[in-house]
């Protein structure tokens, strides 16, 4: 399983790359600058999302490391993997220096200094200011949606529920594992990450009745390889593959991971760790609390698929 899991979340954990070369191709730069603008967003070097949880929490001694220019100022060492607006902003700056430096460099140094010049420049700006304010954006939507969870926790979860996922096509939701490990570590357990799992499960429900409408074996293929995976916790395949193709699908799994997320709350759900999300998820639940937590897992997994069934049952080719 955990070969699968890796071929399955490749393009993803490269997805800035990606992101970066199709980004340039419609703004009117070079697209081997966008891959390599996309690559140093994910370079080993910097921190993923889960040690940059653990290092902004302050667990087990973890400090975040960080880049330091000429003694000027500090850069910190964090990547952006899996997420979608910084490289998207990113490579719209590193285009703008690109077209501002062509007709002003010779010709004869022109392969010598245009790429540099764009990729130090845009690439100081990614990780110096355009990731951290899109990191920034995405932990003040987290403190809006704890704030509101905390006033009115049904309100909250449901509002959670549905919106992780969209949350998840920005790369934003990498932020919730900082709250998560903080809450785990402050009042020993963390009530998102169960609302998580189950909307992992949600994409996958939904993806897995696109499998039985489908005619087509391509289809067919696509939409049952992306259900298993989202049901082991990786849900872009599922998200982009599928459910948002027929864009119905998408819905019906908000619906039913917001109602999931809602029925959990109501009996205060807990974890008492973070690992694998969706199915495997229930072994990261407080113990006594697996019951009701495999209640909001049947949920997540009735809802989507029967209103994906009603309403996206016409949008597929018959043959």
């Amino acid at each position: 399983m955990g070969l699968i899991n890796m071929m399955a979340n490749t393009s993803f954990v490269f997805l800035p790359a990606l992101v970066g070369w199709s980004a340039a191709k419609r703004f009117g730069g070079s697209e081997v600058l966008g891959i390599v603008l996309g690559l140093l967003l994910v370079h080993p070097d910097l921190l993923n999302a889960w040690n940059y949880g653990k290092a902004a929490a302050g667990l087990d001694g973890a400090a975040l490391p960080y880049f330091d220019v000429l003694g000027w100022f500090r850069i910190e060492k964090v990547g952006y993997q899996g997420q979608i607006l910084p490289i998207l902003a990113a490579t719209w700056v590193m285009c703008r220096v690109e077209l501002w430096l062509r007709p002003r460099v010779p010709n004869s140094v022109q392969l010598l200094v245009v790429p540099i010049v764009t990729i130090v420049v845009s690439g100081v700006l990614a990780l110096a200011v355009i990731g951290p304010v899109a990191r920034h954006l995405g932990i003040a939507i987290t403190d809006a949606l704890v704030y509101v969870f905390n006033l009115a926790p049904v309100l909250g979860a449901m509002l959670f529920g549905a919106l992780y996922a969209p949350l998840v096509l920005t790369g934003m939701h990498h932020m919730f594992i900082a709250v998560d490990l903080q809450l785990i570590a402050n009042q020993g357990g963390t009530f998102i990450w169960p609302m998580i799992a189950l909307s992992n499960i949600a994409q996958g429900s939904a993806a897995l009745a696109m499998f039985w409408l489908a005619r087509a074996s391509n289809e067919r293929s696509m939409a049952s390889t992306s259900a298993i995976s989202a049901f082991f916790g990786i849900t872009e395949p599922a998200m982009f593959g599928v459910n948002l193709r027929y864009k119905l699908p998408f819905y019906a799994a908000l619906a039913g991971s917001a109602l999931a997320a809602a029925t959990i709350t109501l009996s205060h759900v807990r974890a008492s760790a973070i690992g694998v999300g969706g199915l495997p998820a229930f072994i990261s639940i407080i113990p006594q609390q697996i019951p009701m937590f495999l209640v909001g897992m049947v949920v997540a997994l009735v809802t989507p698929f029967a209103l994906t069934w009603v309403l996206a049952r016409r949008q597929l080719p018959q043959s």
